[in-house]
């Protein structure tokens, strides 16, 4: 067990690093889609339909969220 945390905790802090030229926007849709997963995931008991609907509608909210002028 102890070797899958370390594991964990590797790939979370190597995958950090993806982050980092990631624009405002792409941020934005990243938490909202990561927000609404686990939103969903509580409203429905678990269910994996709501999590991937939540993470689906929090992704476009997030992405529509101080969205640049045209």
């Amino acid at each position: 067990m102890q070797t899958i945390k370390h594991l964990a905790a590797i790939a979370a802090i190597l995958s950090l690093g993806a982050c980092s030229s990631m624009s405002q926007q792409d941020k934005n849709t990243a938490i909202g889609a990561a927000v609404g997963g686990v939103a969903g995931s509580v409203l429905t008991g678990g269910s994996t339909a709501g999590a991937v609907g939540g993470a689906a509608v929090g992704g476009v909210i997030g992405n529509q969220v101080n969205k640049p002028p045209r």
